[in-house]
């Protein structure tokens, strides 16, 4: 027999079919409409004219959820670790959000959101919120919504919120802005297990997972993060990341997985380490949307006559670029 929606919920659903108020769609969202919780990340993807609103309405609901961001190269399978975690995390009654986002195409702009169809386990619990996100061109693995989203998951009432990037590999350093807890998933049998290390991915990492560890060469991966580890410097009292080995389709160390990031969660609350990371996060956030406002208003100039009358100058050796960007942001 089909359960009845609760009468919060049901109220929740009234209001937010007769308006679009924000109010009504946040309220609506925290009773569990995973519609209005739909229609709230439409608005941040298609940067509506109501997003300010929106988040004016959120900013007091915000900073209970923990966030937690998977990246690592193609194949080592992200997916499927993000939905093992997510089966550990429902299974100790926490509400979990995800947000996979997923490449677009450089030519029609599309994109797969492959990772929801291989999350589909979890499409029937309305305690988990799956959203694929296209990137839409935007480097670092993560889309430029993808801040803006977070929020809106975090004032909707999720415990647990997870971002998985595209898996662009060395790019994908972004991640560590956003989540309290960077998880990097490494895999045997992929060439060599640390050449991401080159460029600082595995630097970003609070856990290293050692997926597919079922495979031959599991071993030689850990080896080679101990070895990693133990050429860093870590102080005292650092955290100095954990080595996990998981095989995610079985299960086997999803549950270590978990309490570590437990742990983890608990060792930022304790030295202060949280609150310095979402400053961090909330001053780059800032500056993303003054930027982009700025370039709203350089764009909006009648015709774009006087950057294009500077950049003719300084093109022409007439004028230095830094005095030209002074006159176009005080003109």
């Amino acid at each position: 027999m089909t359960e009845q929606p609760s009468a919060r919920l049901q109220q929740a659903r009234r209001a937010r079919r007769a308006t679009s108020d924000p109010e009504a769609l946040i309220s609506a969202a925290r009773a569990g409409d995973a519609r209005a919780l739909a229609r709230l990340v439409t608005l941040v993807e298609d940067e509506s004219a109501a997003l300010p609103s929106v988040m004016r309405v959120i900013a007091p609901l915000t900073g209970h959820a923990q966030i937690i961001g998977l990246t690592g190269s193609p194949g080592v399978g992200k997916s499927t670790v993000t939905a093992a975690l997510v089966r550990c995390f429902r299974a100790q009654g926490l509400r979990v959000g995800v947000l996979a986002v997923d490449p677009s195409s450089p030519f029609s702009g599309g994109a797969l959101l492959g990772d929801r169809i291989r999350m589909q386990d979890h499409a029937t619990d309305d305690q988990v919120f799956i959203r694929s996100m296209a990137s839409r061109g935007h480097l670092g693995g993560l889309s430029w919504a993808t801040p803006q989203a977070l929020r809106i998951l975090d004032a909707a009432g999720f415990d647990m919120i997870m971002i998985e990037t595209v898996g662009v590999g060395q790019a994908e350093v972004e991640i560590a802005s956003l989540a309290d807890s960077s998880l990097v998933v490494v895999a045997p049998g992929l060439g060599d297990s640390i050449q991401a290390a080159k460029a600082g991915i595995l630097e970003i990492a609070d856990v290293f997972i050692v997926n597919k560890s079922d495979r031959p060469g599991t071993q030689e991966v850990i080896r080679d993060l101990r070895t990693m580890l133990a050429m860093a410097s870590y102080g005292r009292g650092a955290w100095k990341p954990p080595i996990i080995a998981t095989t995610a389709p079985s299960g086997e160390g999803i549950g270590d997985l978990a309490a570590a990031i437990s742990k983890h969660g608990g060792w930022l609350a304790d030295t202060g380490t949280l609150g310095d990371r979402r400053r961090a996060r909330a001053r780059e956030e800032i500056s993303a949307i003054a930027l982009t406002e700025l370039r709203q208003r350089i764009g909006d100039l009648p015709g774009e006559s006087r950057l294009e009358e500077l950049a003719a100058r300084v093109a022409a050796g007439q004028l230095d670029p830094y005095a030209a960007a002074d006159e176009l942001i005080s003109g």
